[in-house]
């Protein structure tokens, strides 16, 4: 059984994420794979990240989503399971700073007329980092000679 009062953290400085439009991006920086959180995936990880525990973030998935509560609380498990797997959490051991626990705004206000209807999260994972440096390379800039082109003198 898992346990309901583990909390986790961001597994930094190797992950870094970025919550935009309702959608959390997740690179892993050692690996060069990043990944798509949303909807269900976004809420478990905004959970993640405000320090709540596995069991709080399973009882804040129950209240913003319309399902059954097994089939809630087990689609959040693996996909918090998903998550360590692929190293974008470790758990919460004490050491590292807690963040503050604050309220999601969504369950505040949330009525049961308002509930979305639940669908297991996904974890969308993209390995062409490769591909993409290709179209778009880092260069080395140098200050004398410039880039793209040569620095023009004034």
């Amino acid at each position: 059984m898992m346990n309901p009062d583990e909390k986790f953290n961001a597994n930094t400085p190797k992950v870094v994420h970025e919550s935009i439009d309702g959608e959390v991006v997740v690179v892993n920086l050692e690996q060069g794979d990043y990944f798509s959180l949303v909807k269900v995936g976004a809420d478990i990880w905004d959970g993640l990240i405000r320090g709540l525990s596995r069991g709080d973030i399973i009882s804040e998935i129950i209240q913003l989503y319309e399902g059954e509560h097994t089939v809630i609380e087990n689609a959040v498990n693996n996909f918090i399971e998903q998550l360590r797997q692929e190293e974008l959490i470790v758990v919460n051991t004490g050491d590292a700073v807690e963040s503050q626990n604050k309220p999601n705004d969504k369950t505040q206000t949330i009525t049961n007329e308002e509930k979305l209807k639940f669908e297991p999260p996904s974890l969308q994972k993209y390995t062409d980092m490769e591909e993409l440096l290709a179209l778009d390379p880092i260069h080395e800039v140098d200050e004398q000679i410039g880039w793209p082109t040569a620095k023009v003198e004034v």
